[in-house]
Order: C-alpha cells, then structure tokens, then sequence
C-alpha cells in the first residue's frame, strides 16, 4: 500500500524548506500516513486545551490515529517565539519540533530516550 504524506497550511506564516517527507521516512517508515498541518495561535490553543488540558498555544501537537497513521499540527509563530529559550535558530527549532513530533507518534514519551532519538535524527538533517 502507498503511504500518504500531506501538508496543510492554515497560516499566512512562511515555514522553513525542511526535507519533512525524508524525516517522515527516516523516523516512521515508508508506510506510515501522515498529515502535517501549519496551524495559527487560536488553533492551537485550542488543541492543546482540548486534549492537553493546556490554554496556551503549543509549538508541536501529534495526535496518533492509529498504528500507522497520525497527524502533527506545528505552530511557527510559536516555534519563532519559543526557539531563543532552546538557544536555536527559527529553522533549527523547527526541525527540532517535527522531529519531535514524529518521535511521540512513534511511541515515545519525553525522557532520556526520546531526546537521544532527538539528537540523533537532529543530526542527520541539520
């Protein structure tokens, strides 16, 4: 079966020319089906307020659907306003967030493991 990767922009910001179906690829496989959306503040704040219990915006949101299927919402206004706390670029921090997000639709959760797996697909693309 042919995996989908679909992005949807529902913003007026740019984004940064990142290889997302490769990082896709390299992280989940060439099966797996993904739809990353570019969402605005209110969005994602309501996102990460209805099933996060959170009521800020949030940077990356992934919400997997099934073992080979998920979604990955990433704000880049507050990708821009978070990456000086994390000492990157407005690029680097995205790719940091994607990365991230591909890792929690993988299964893992925030810890030791996840940010080894973070280092080392940040190094592969950045």
């Amino acid at each position: 079966m042919e995996s989908t990767f679909s992005v949807v922009n529902k913003t007026k910001v740019r984004h940064p020319d990142l290889p997302f179906a490769k990082m896709k690829e390299k992280v989940l496989g060439k099966s797996y089906n993904l739809s990353l959306v570019f969402s605005d503040d209110a969005l994602s704040k309501k996102l990460n307020y209805e099933y996060r219990g959170k009521s800020k915006p949030a940077n990356v949101l992934s919400f997997p659907l099934s073992k080979t299927e998920g979604e990955i919402f990433i704000n880049p206004k507050q990708v821009r306003r978070d990456a000086p706390r994390f000492g990157r670029s407005y690029e680097s921090f995205f790719l940091f967030a994607f990365i991230h997000g591909l890792l929690h639709l993988k299964g893992l959760r925030h810890g030791s493991t996840m940010e080894k797996e973070e280092r080392r697909y940040l190094s592969l693309f950045e």
